[in-house]
């Protein structure tokens, strides 16, 4: 293998999907465990109050149960008394399951029933009946909005005098933009087995996107140090809702404990709208420019909906103080309790919300100028994040702006709405940007070869779908000059080298780095091996005067080369572990990921229905090390921004405080037919800043900015402005 022939960067194949297609790939509830029995949440059917009874008679009768499980005869736990928390936990106390007789939400877990069968112990919770004294409860953040407080969020400082520039400006837009509840709904429901183990140790199977984060969890919550593994090797889908331990994996604990057996809970369709969702947002904007279309000013308002035990944040109105060239900034941003669970991030959380505002604005404000709204961006482009000062280390989003639009066609749109029709479909063309973090996080690796010539890999990381498996492989197998089949790597085991939650488009630049300085040290460990005999062609050869090609080590200046396995044959099975950070440069920058998205809508006149008929997604992420599992991403990500924009929200009868829509009958999300060619391209950018790799993520970038650039297409097709998602059809009418 020569250099040319690197898999880095290469339109790979998943090296896990032959395991999924056959059906051989393990998730969290089908493993099988001797003896294993099975738990069935019992949820609140109030959303505040008291419990004043459980009476679980009838259950306990049936033959085959063996638990009814409460506040009343839970296990001690170490610290449900005291502080804890998780590596994503939100400001406040951390929800605590069958804690004791209060009801916080509705749905909230208030009893667990194990039986021998799954069927059993569902039926036998049905049986389970809980006397409540209810009270008043308020789930509706519109009712609640004045009486929001500031969020405990480090929202960037306002600069310059935006009252004074937006009264002055030539061009002034404001408006109200309203984004609904939603929830992560992955194929995969949440579940965990607990094996309880001789000795009173447990290995855990859970469906997470952080194993230590479970591990830390569960032994700060039962005080149960160094006797606890969890294992995650495959996840189905995830999208944030695997952040956070959620309520199934400690009640699956307490009854592992409570009957010295080994116990699954696994969480119904329903109860998987009983935890974290992306929160309900109010949000104003005030925009202001010069007669050229110059922004003079910028405020951001948002208003979000947290719980009343934990003040959750997210970003939601920084992206306005940095997308732009901007001189006078407002931002704020503040949270409205409720008797609701907590938030939780959701793909892309806060800017999916956010820029969909900024960026709606923004084609209005083009509106108002009389602009082309590409042209607006364009005149506003910074190289700066204002809300830092400091400089990106690579911006390629022009680039993003222009071969976008030339694929799509752009300077084809009508400047005028409801001027192109075919039929009785009004057609319409709309674009946004969007914007992201590229971050690095702590991590770690470990690399071992054998004298087969067979590398391995670990990290405890995951692999929620995003192709984790793959990218680690393809970028081992290019540092260590090895065809990918001889490489292999392990994750979802918390016994492995630390790794951070796999989110926030921060996989490959944090555990890729570590793999790559892992192999790093693997070459040096197997180049000081070959320099062992004096006569060796490799002694006195630094590093630098070698290369790894094709399973071997070849000496640059005379061509000399000898087989990695021959090596090790000799020194026996080589290891080097590596952990990296975010380096000291990284300081002097602002770093991002960008993207210009444009779509084309058809409107039907008569029945306000809207098909997406186009999507272009221009992209800027730093190197891409697999072009098609990026690629996949980017379409996910569109397809998502589609549904935001048209018909996703999880609809709460406010009256009972209770989420009615709680199935995937009602809770309506796309399918094939609503989805049109999807083409995605790379913007060729690169970054030696951001991390060894050049590596941006990208994750979360390719859902910023649909939900905004369909909204903007059906106003160029329609006339009409819809500032409340999803744009349903009796909104259009």
């Amino acid at each position: 293998m020569n250099r040319a022939q690197s898999p880095l960067g290469q339109p790979l194949d998943r090296v896990d999907g032959p395991l999924k297609v056959r059906g051989q790939a393990r998730y969290a509830a089908e493993f099988d465990v001797p003896g294993l029995l099975y738990g069935a949440v019992v949820s609140s059917a109030i959303a505040r109050g008291r419990v004043l009874r459980i009476d679980s008679a009838a259950t306990e009768a049936l033959p085959g149960v063996h638990l009814v499980l409460s506040h009343l005869n839970r296990p001690p736990i170490a610290s449900y008394d005291e502080p804890y928390e998780d590596a994503d936990a939100a400001e406040g106390s951390p929800f605590r399951p069958l804690y004791n007789d209060r009801v916080l939400y509705s749905g909230q877990p208030l009893a667990l029933v194990v039986a021998e069968t799954q069927a059993l112990a569902r039926h036998a919770a049905s049986l389970v009946h809980v006397e409540y004294a209810a009270e008043s409860h308020q789930t509706d953040l519109q009712a609640v909005r004045e009486q929001a407080h500031p969020a405990p969020a480090e929202v960037p400082p306002p600069r310059g005098d935006f009252e004074v520039a937006f009264n002055a400006a030539a061009h002034r837009v404001e408006g109200e933009y309203g984004t609904p509840v939603e929830h992560h709904n992955p194929m995969e429901p949440h579940a965990s087995i607990v094996q309880y183990q001789p000795g009173g140790e447990l290995l855990i199977h859970d469906k997470t996107q952080g194993v230590q984060n479970c591990q830390r969890y569960l032994e700060q919550v039962f005080g149960l140090q160094d006797r606890i593994r969890v294992l995650s090797p495959f996840v189905g889908g995830a999208f944030g809702s695997g952040l956070r331990p959620q309520y199934q994996l400690p009640l699956a604990v307490m009854a592992a404990l409570a009957l010295k057996a080994s116990v699954r809970v696994e969480l119904t369709r329903q109860q998987m709208f009983t935890f974290g969702y992306r929160p309900r947002s109010i949000q104003q904007l005030k925009l202001a420019a010069d007669g050229e279309g110059r922004l003079q000013a910028v405020e951001h308002q948002a208003i979000g909906q947290t719980s009343r035990f934990e003040d959750f944040t997210e970003h939601e109105v920084e992206w306005s103080g940095m997308l732009y060239a901007c001189d006078h900034v407002r931002l704020g941003y503040r949270l409205a309790p409720l008797d609701v669970y907590t938030p939780l991030d959701m793909r892309a959380p806060g800017a999916t919300i956010g820029v969909y505002a900024l960026e709606c604005a923004m084609d209005e404000l083009a509106h108002e100028v009389g602009i082309d709204p590409l042209e607006l961006r364009l005149r506003n482009y910074s190289e700066i994040n204002g809300n830092q000062g400091k400089r990106y280390s690579s911006k390629e989003l022009r680039a993003c702006y222009r071969q976008g639009a030339e694929r799509f066609g752009w300077s084809r749109r009508p400047a005028q709405p409801r001027s192109l029709r075919e039929g009785h479909e009004l057609i319409g063309m709309g674009m946004a940007t969007g914007v992201w973090e590229a971050m690095q996080m702590p991590a770690s690796a470990r690399a071992c070869i054998d004298a087969d010539g067979k590398l391995l890999v670990t990290s405890a990381t995951a692999d929620i779908g995003t192709g984790t498996y793959t990218a680690m492989t393809q970028i081992a197998a290019d540092a260590m000059g090895l065809p990918m089949a001889d490489v292999e790597f392990r994750l979802g085991d918390s016994s492995l080298p630390q790794a951070p939650l796999e989110g926030g488009s921060a996989t490959v630049s944090s555990v890729g780095s570590a793999v790559q300085r892992a192999c790093a040290g693997l070459r040096q460990k197997l180049l000081d091996a070959a320099q062992q005999s004096p006569a060796s062609p490799f002694t006195g050869a630094s590093p630098d005067a070698v290369e790894f090609i094709g399973g071997r080590m070849c000496l640059k200046a005379t061509q000399h080369a000898v087989e990695l396995k021959r090596i090790v044959e000799v020194s026996g099975a080589l290891e080097s572990e590596a952990h990296v950070e975010p380096g000291e440069q990284r300081q002097q920058w602002a770093t991002a990921t960008h993207s210009a998205v444009f779509v084309e809508v058809r409107v039907d006149e008569d029945l306000g229905t809207v098909n997406v008929s186009r999507v272009v997604s221009a992209i800027a992420a730093g190197r891409i090390v697999n072009p098609k599992t990026a690629g996949n991403q980017i379409v996910g990500g569109v397809v998502w921004g589609i549904g935001q924009a048209l018909q996703e929200e999880t609809l709460i009868d406010h009256r009972l405080g209770r989420y009615m829509n709680h199935n995937l009958a009602e809770y309506h999300i796309p399918v094939n037919a609503d989805i049109p060619g999807i083409e995605v391209i790379f913007v060729e950018e690169h970054d030696s800043v951001v991390n060894e790799l050049g590596s941006k993520g990208v994750g979360e970038i390719g859902i910023v900015g649909v939900a905004a650039a369909v909204a903007n297409a059906i106003y160029n097709a329609t006339g009409k402005r819809v500032r409340d998602l999803p744009i349903t059809l009796d909104k259009l009418l």
